[in-house]
């Protein structure tokens, strides 16, 4: 039988990923799942200080184990933004203002190395763990691609010829930032199994 284990996010297609990549070894609720329709202050200043801010709200108010995840997308040229801002670069607008602003910002830059980080924090039996996991690539000058959200229609994981939108959920699931620090996750969960 899978155990339940809450992701602290609302975003349908975060939720998607993580469900196929726990596939059979917990059943995966989200925020919607459990009825929480506060949106949860992300006001750290990293990555992991937002994840941890999300688990910690869930534990507090819902008494159940949680892992909370904070990404996004660093832009060596934009000393490293959008950073912690991803999903909110362009300050409305959703995921085309913020790709636009980051595409526009890099007009005429040849540097266009980035990367996509992700910390997890898992809270689970009162005790909380961090998780990272970092992708390299380059952002391309042209969107490319349908699938996929946020940053991935423009970003080319270091190695391959295709975008993240370009990608299957399948293929994308095998390299991305989110993936990696999942296995890690996955390992850990494993290892705690009782």
């Amino acid at each position: 039988m899978s155990r339940q284990l809450v992701f602290a996010t609302n975003n349908a297609h975060k939720t998607e990923e993580v469900k196929n990549l726990l596939s059979g070894q917990y059943e995966i609720l989200n925020l919607k799942d459990i009825g929480c329709t506060t949106d949860i202050p992300e006001t750290a200043d990293s990555f992991a200080g937002n994840a941890s801010l999300k688990s910690h709200y869930v534990t507090d108010h819902y008494q159940l184990d949680c892992f909370a995840d904070d990404s996004g997308l660093e832009v060596e040229a934009l000393n490293n933004e959008p950073g912690i801002f991803s999903a909110r670069y362009a300050g409305g607008g959703g995921d085309a203002a913020n790709l636009r602003l980051v595409l526009e910002k890099l007009q005429g830059e040849e540097n266009r190395k980035a990367r996509f980080s992700t910390v997890v924090s898992v809270i689970r039996n009162g005790e909380e763990h961090f998780f990272e996991g970092v992708i390299n690539g380059t952002i391309r000058e042209v969107p490319a691609g349908a699938k996929g959200f946020g940053y991935d229609p423009v970003f080319e994981p270091e190695g391959y010829t295709q975008t993240f939108a370009e990608m299957s959920m399948e293929q994308k699931n095998e390299i991305s930032h989110r993936a990696i620090a999942m296995r890690k996750l996955i390992a850990f969960l494993k290892e705690q199994a009782v």
